[in-house]
């Protein structure tokens, strides 16, 4: 499937990008941290501890076992706190 992957904060400085399409066999968002996790050294930092990352799936906060199937877009972003 194709996907538009977004990245927020200091989850872009590490990758390197804000947005980028990939074509996936994930199933899962877990399975999806892991297929760009193995792409390069940028990818594995940020994605080194998936504790500290929260996703969505278009536009949804969605848990780290959250299907994929059907989803246009994932987004990748640190915990938000409010204030």
């Amino acid at each position: 499937m194709t996907l538009e992957i977004r990245y927020f904060a200091w989850l872009r400085e590490r990758v390197g990008t804000n947005a980028e399409t990939v074509e996936t066999e994930a199933a899962t968002i877990a399975d999806l941290i892991a297929e760009l996790a193995a792409r390069d050294e940028g990818y594995a930092l940020a994605f080194s501890d998936p504790g500290a990352i929260r996703a969505a799936i278009d536009h949804a906060l969605v848990e780290m076992d959250a299907p994929l199937a059907g989803a246009r877009e994932v987004a990748f972003f640190p915990p938000m706190t409010g204030g």
